[in-house]
């Protein structure tokens, strides 16, 4: 992978853990669905800022996405994105003050070897 394909799949990557994020927010905001809300929460969906920007973040994730599909190969790319746990782990962690155990630190290593792994050229 060169530097600007790198570069697109962290803007991808990193635009679509803000629409996480965003979405998350907006989740909070929302409150806890259960059976006899579930339609109300729907129709207010629409109106929480954060969910809105949190979709609109996946919409411009979505199309860097797409631009690195037509440089990259699909077996590169989609393991690649996975990246974006990390920064979601992190973010979660240091915002929302989230733990993070020892398994899931140990997994998040796993993911950035496999990630080095497929993204690396011989």
């Amino acid at each position: 992978m060169s530097i600007p394909e790198f570069i697109l799949l962290l803007i991808s990557v990193l635009i679509s853990v803000a629409g996480q994020f965003s979405l998350k927010m907006g989740a909070i905001k929302l409150g806890k669905v259960h059976g006899g809300n579930i339609i109300s929460l729907i129709l207010n969906m629409i109106t929480i800022p954060e969910l809105l920007l949190g979709l609109t973040c996946y919409g411009i994730g979505a199309v860097a996405y797409i631009l690195l599909l037509t440089r990259v190969n699909l077996s590169v790319a989609a393991p690649a994105v996975s990246v974006g746990y990390i920064f979601s782990v992190f973010l979660g962690y240091f915002v929302l003050k989230e733990p993070i155990f020892l398994t899931r630190v140990f997994g998040l290593g796993l993911i950035v070897t496999g990630v080095i792994l497929v993204v690396w050229k011989k």
